[in-house]
C-alpha cells in the first residue's frame, strides 16, 4: 500500500492519501482522543504520542500534531498506523449524524447555501486536507463547522470571512454574515 503525503496551509497538519475510500459519505473530525471512540482508525492514530487531531475525508486522512511535536518523528508512525488499519479490514468509523439547525421557513435558502458550500467550497478546502460543513442558519447568519486542517489554521478566518462569506452574500442576499462554530 502506497500512501501519499501532502502539506496543508496549516503547518501543524499533514494530509495522508491512502489511495482508497476513507469515508464513503460525510466526514469525521476528532479534536481529542475521547471523541474518537466511534472510529477505530482515529483511535489507532490517537494512540501515537503527539497526535492532537484526526480528520477523515472522502479519500484522505488529515492528522494534526501537538505543540512542539516534530513531523519527522510523527510521520512514519502515522503512515504505519494508517497502513495497519486498512490492511486489518476494520471499519474506519461507526456512522454518526451531526445536527443541523434552521427555521423550516428557511428550508429553500438553506438548500441554496448547502449547495454552494458543497459545490464551490468543500472541494477547494478538501484539497488542503480540511472540510467546512453547514451547521445552522439563523437571522441571516450562516454557521459553519471548520474541520481537519481548517480547524486552527492561521488563514481560516480569512477564508471564512473574505472568501465564503462574500460568495454566499453575492449569491444569496439574505445571508448577512458567516461564523465558525466548533
Amino acid at each position: 500500500m502506497f500512501i501519499q503525503t501532502e502539506s496543508t496551509p496549516n503547518p501543524d497538519s499533514l494530509k495522508f492519501i491512502p489511495g482508497r475510500i476513507v469515508m464513503a459519505s460525510g466526514t469525521a473530525d476528532y479534536r481529542q482522543e475521547s471523541e474518537a471512540m466511534d472510529s477505530p482508525l482515529a483511535t489507532r492514530l490517537f494512540a501515537i504520542e503527539g497526535v492532537a487531531g484526526v480528520f477523515l475525508g472522502a479519500d484522505f486522512v488529515t492528522v494534526t500534531r501537538g505543540e512542539g511535536r516534530d513531523w519527522q518523528v510523527l510521520k512514519p508512525l502515522v503512515l504505519g498506523a494508517i497502513m495497519e488499519h486498512f490492511t486489518s479490514g476494520a471499519p474506519v468509523t461507526h456512522d454518526s449524524v451531526e445536527e443541523e439547525s434552521f427555521d423550516p421557513a428557511d428550508a429553500a435558502l438553506v438548500e441554496q447555501i448547502k449547495e454552494l458550500i458543497e459545490t464551490r467550497v468543500r472541494p477547494v478546502v478538501a484539497r488542503d486536507g480540511g472540510d467546512i460543513v453547514f451547521r445552522a442558519f439563523r437571522d441571516g447568519t450562516v454557521y459553519l463547522h471548520m474541520r481537519g486542517s481548517c480547524s486552527g489554521c492561521p488563514s481560516s478566518t480569512m477564508t471564512l470571512k473574505h472568501g465564503i462569506e462574500n460568495m454566499l452574500r453575492h449569491f444569496i442576499p439574505e445571508v448577512r454574515a458567516v461564523e465558525a462554530v466548533s
